[in-house]
């Protein structure tokens, strides 16, 4: 779309008096039907969060090139021979230095992505069925069995 394309469609909007975001398309319910728009299951939850925690482990032990091959000074064997690179004047040296530096941000940056979306969806998981037992014991009759549906029903008339 072209700056002229955009200014056209604006005008257009203010014209007809629409200040709102409209969607073009959607799927699944408006708001106002009983099909549900978003749907997550318990199962969905624990596996993706189970995932993500695996890749987390894995990443974990095998991304980390600046720890590679450890000397006794701390420095990693890729970080060594970016040092026996620079000490011999080959400018390679600095950029495998910037290099192990870029992947090693990146790598912290996923495996605190993985990380945060474990903990997130196993705070999800937990809290749900905290809600679902608050809820249970909210809707039970006086004897404590379970209130039934076509009773619930009466609540939303």
């Amino acid at each position: 779309m072209t700056w002229d394309e955009w200014n056209e469609v604006k005008a257009d909007v203010a014209s007809r008096g629409q200040s709102a975001t409209q969607l073009n398309q959607l799927r699944g319910s408006t708001g106002g039907g009983s099909e549900a728009a978003l749907v997550v299951h318990q199962d969905d939850l624990g596996a993706v969060g189970h995932a993500a925690f695996l890749l987390h482990g894995e990443l974990q032990k095998h991304a980390d090139i600046a720890g590679a091959g450890v000397d006794r000074s701390g420095s990693g064997s890729t970080m060594q021979a970016a040092a026996v690179l620079k000490a011999n004047s080959f400018a390679l040296g600095s950029e495998l230095e910037t290099t192990v530096s870029v992947w090693t941000s990146q790598t912290k940056a996923v495996l605190q992505a993985c990380a945060h979306i474990s903990n997130h969806l196993d705070y999800s998981k937990k809290a749900q069925a905290a809600d679902d037992e608050a809820i249970a014991a909210s809707l039970a009759n006086r004897d404590g069995t379970a209130v039934t549906v076509s009773r619930l029903a009466e609540y939303f008339k």
